[in-house]
């Protein structure tokens, strides 16, 4: 592997930190949602592990956050050094493409040559060089190539919770995506794992700064002329008051829907990362490590019999005492205590909406 791209002034990454993790309610919250908790239990948020991982890719001042604007403050609070240059808010939430629009603008403005990562900031890698490797290879490729890549997550069993990206076999370590295909049913995604030609859209995108630009001219001209009417108020006093203006105007869509499933320029780059989108209460359960039960736990103690793989989150200084559960979300954050089955996790997001209805936005 080429180490050529370790201090590439031309490399980017952009951490997408503007989402509200609302199936982690009630530990995530609208005012402080997930990749700001250390939902690990590791002593550092996701979005730290999320900066420090990327560390190992590119400069510290070529690291751009995306985020809402009210997350600025927490962003700045958690990322040591971090110049609020280097963190884009938008005005309100329009989906993915219009704030990746928005930061391809800005840096296509600072360097016309950017080479860029796209990532989520909620994201587990559990095996970051190789991970860290495939991105740096991902990047030559994008430096050199007119592509939008996207790294895939080789499958491990038919999950129906991810999207799937069916690629072109070839020789090459970097392959040629034939079709995007939406969350299957039980049926396909068997089908999809014993092909071995499908890999997990992971939402995680590497290409230069004017391949992107030119896919959103060609596959969604109304956001890109939208942000090139500001071609000449990035990076000047001029652009806050511009995108706060234009911004709200952007289609609500995301970047898959946009460009990267009309694009005829993608590629992929599978790989086993030990990833995880840490999507839901179970998914974080099956990361943590777990006692002879298949239990975990995060707290300062918990005392549990007669219960079986159960996930407890607990604030540092309490204790909990707990018998006779099975397959059970506990999670206390002070002001919510959720005790939840969790083979019906995906209600969470409903219960919670009818908790705010009835008891107020306090507890969004």
């Amino acid at each position: 592997m080429s180490d050529q791209t370790e201090f590439n002034k031309d490399n980017y990454v952009l951490i997408m930190a503007g989402g509200v993790g609302s199936r982690f309610w009630p530990k995530s919250r609208n005012s402080f949602p997930k990749q700001f908790i250390d939902i690990l239990g590791t002593g550092k948020s996701l979005l730290q592990l999320t900066y420090e991982r990327f560390l190992k890719v590119c400069l510290p001042e070529n690291i751009y956050f995306l985020t809402n604007e009210s997350y600025i403050g927490l962003i700045v609070e958690q990322i040591a050094g971090v110049s609020v240059n280097n963190i884009i808010g938008e005005p309100c939430r329009r989906n993915t493409a219009p704030c990746v629009a928005y930061a391809a603008f800005k840096i296509a403005a600072l360097n016309p040559n950017a080479n860029i990562v796209v990532a989520p900031s909620d994201h587990l890698i559990l095996k970051e060089d190789v991970f860290v490797g495939s991105i740096k290879e991902a990047l030559v490729f994008a430096s050199e190539n007119d592509a939008l890549l996207t790294l895939g997550i080789k499958p491990t069993r038919p999950d129906t919770g991810y999207g799937y990206i069916k690629y072109i076999p070839s020789s090459m370590e970097i392959k040629k995506v034939e079709q995007f295909l939406e969350k299957p049913n039980l049926d396909k995604a068997q089908q999809f794992l014993a092909s071995g030609d499908y890999v997990w859209n992971a939402g995680i995108f590497i290409w230069n700064v004017q391949a992107v630009l030119n896919a959103f001219k060609q596959s969604s001209p109304s956001i890109f002329a939208i942000f090139e009417k500001g071609k000449d108020q990035y990076n000047t006093v001029e652009e806050l008051d511009f995108i706060a203006e234009h911004y709200p105007l952007c289609e609500d869509i995301s970047i898959d829907y946009a460009i990267m499933e009309k694009a005829d320029n993608v590629f992929t780059t599978p790989g086993d990362f030990g990833w995880s989108d840490l999507g839901t209460w179970a998914s974080l359960h099956e990361v943590m490590d777990k006692d002879s039960e298949g239990n975990s736990f995060s707290g300062k103690s918990v005392v549990l019999t007669e219960t079986k793989n159960c996930l407890v989150q607990l604030p540092r200084e309490k204790i909990a005492v707990i018998k006779g559960l099975s397959n059970f979300i506990i999670v206390d954050d002070e002001k919510v205590l959720m005790i939840y089955p969790k083979n019906l996790e995906q209600e969470i997001k409903k219960v919670s909406a009818e908790v705010v209805e009835k008891l107020g936005e306090h507890y969004q």
